[in-house]
């Protein structure tokens, strides 16, 4: 590693990320973040990797990816490059799930859309009767 490199504290990482403290130790002691280097009185010191992998890790968690199938994928990366396969099929199978999820959302935002639509037409017809009905 570079004398050079940037360093960040952990509030610092909690500035530029959103996580808090709380959930990057707990990243760090699950074994879904890569070691973190201490300074010479044990402060962590995130790198601007540490940072990579944690938006990376933000994206598994967009995906709905359980944080069991994450720490997964970590070990699998810092178990080395024979490993590719693996850590490919699991992104392969959490992109179909992805998929579904994405299909079934777009069937429900056409039925709200449809609905709305009603609405938005009917808004002078409907009666109070109606609204009281949940119509």
């Amino acid at each position: 590693m570079s004398l050079t490199q940037t360093r960040y504290t952990i509030s610092e990482v909690e500035a530029r990320t959103g996580l808090t403290q709380h959930t990057l130790r707990w990243y760090e002691r699950i074994g879904l973040m890569p070691h973190v280097d201490r300074s010479h009185s044990g402060q962590r010191r995130f790198t601007d990797k540490d940072l990579h992998w944690l938006a990376f890790v933000g994206k598994l968690r967009a995906t709905g990816m359980s944080v069991a199938d994450m720490v997964r994928y970590a070990e699998l990366v810092r178990e080395g490059e024979h490993t590719v396969d693996r850590r490919r099929e699991l992104l392969e199978q959490t992109r179909r799930e992805v998929r579904t999820r994405i299909t079934e959302l777009t069937d429900a935002l056409a039925v709200l859309d449809f609905k709305i639509g009603m609405y938005s037409a009917a808004a002078g017809t409907v009666t109070t009767a109606g609204k009281a009905n949940g119509q």
